[in-house]
């Protein structure tokens, strides 16, 4: 089995800046050592802090300098724009769902005009992408017939595009996508990550829009069935790494791809902690960053909040410390909390 290389950058936030460091995809966040793992498959042969200087030197006892140097490359590379937002500050996506049944808000958006209504209140408030979804994907959730998914999102989608909103469309059908797109989506986010329909890899480079892949083990209706990884942050790596590669191979480039390691999505509290703590991994794969732990049940198991809408502490401080390891867009419901949040860590830090 041939071997493979990741490097984890050990960000320094806060720290004196240095001549040895590399700007984290073209800054503002800063590293000069990464921790390196090789593996094969899931088998870990070597394991190693290192000065990102010494990473090629280093990757040359396992035959895998090259590499090295393109991981280096990738994690340092300024992220062009997506969709026109500069990802050299952090951007927030207000989570708009127009479902009966979503973990969180389910109902609240169900009409179409209400939903409207708050996501021009979440633009106002520093949203700038209104992500729009028509089907629950939370634990459980049984699939929505096609037409139900289109008749809840495209209402919606054409209401907040005509007002000069940034939207993106929260499906895995290509109908769904395209119909979207048609009335004003410039945005997919995909939970499959363009895998769970045949037709949405070809859709989405023909229609030459950005697309958020985000990574989760199994089905909604089992995903939290005994998720099971060997190492959860460098197995999602390795998952998305493939769907990344497809993009690529279907005519999407990386400039127009952001990954997301789907914290919650087939996966235990254990998981997602660790996929959070090792965040900035993910930047090797040369791609803009986004996390979602808005209101997740995970911060609920770790507190005692059994209630979705009383987790805002907790989903504010996993942003911070997504936005502390590299993430460059946080996925979130409380727009004006996370975006006052967020403007006072970046100015304390400096960025």
């Amino acid at each position: 089995m041939t071997a493979s290389l990741t490097l984890r950058p050990l960000v320094q936030v806060g720290a004196a800046a240095s001549a040895d460091d590399v700007l984290l995809a073209g800054g503002p966040l800063r590293f000069h050592q990464c921790e390196a793992v090789v593996r094969d498959g899931a088998s870990e042969r070597a394991r190693a802090v290192i000065a990102a200087a010494e990473a090629q030197k280093w990757a040359e006892g396992y035959g895998l300098a090259p590499d090295a140097k393109d991981l280096l490359q990738r994690l340092s590379a300024l992220r062009p724009p997506i969709a026109g937002l500069d990802l050299g500050q952090p951007q927030v996506m207000g989570v708009i769902n127009v479902t009966p049944d979503s973990f969180s808000d389910g109902g609240d958006r169900f009409d179409p005009a209400r939903a409207i209504a708050d996501g021009l209140a979440m633009r106002d408030a520093g949203a700038a992408i209104l992500d729009i979804g028509g089907e629950s994907t939370r634990p459980g959730a049984a699939p929505v017939p096609p037409e139900e998914e289109l008749r809840r999102v495209v209402p919606v989608v054409k209401g907040l595009a005509k007002a000069g909103a940034l939207v993106s469309i929260d499906s895995r059908r290509a109908a769904v996508m395209a119909a979207t797109l048609d009335v004003g989506a410039q945005i997919i986010n995909d939970v499959t990550a363009l895998a769970g329909d045949p037709e949405s890899l070809v859709l989405a480079a023909q229609r030459q829009v950005p697309v958020v892949l985000m990574h989760m083990q199994g089905e909604p209706q089992t995903m939290q069935r005994q998720p099971h990884y060997d190492d959860a942050p460098l197995d999602v790596y390795d998952v998305l790494a493939a769907r990344v590669a497809a993009c690529e191979a279907a005519g999407i480039p990386r400039a127009r791809i952001a990954v997301d390691p789907g914290i919650g999505f087939g996966k235990t509290v254990s998981h997602n902690l660790r996929i959070l703590d090792q965040l900035a991994v993910f930047h090797g794969l040369g791609c803009a960053v986004v996390i979602g732990v808005s209101r997740k049940s995970f911060i609920g198991r770790l507190t005692g909040a059994e209630a979705a809408k009383a987790r805002l502490p907790g989903s504010l401080a996993g942003a911070l410390a997504g936005i502390a390891r590299g993430a460059q867009i946080i996925r979130a419901h409380d727009v004006a909390e996370t975006r006052q949040a967020l403007a006072v860590w970046t100015a304390i830090e400096g960025g």
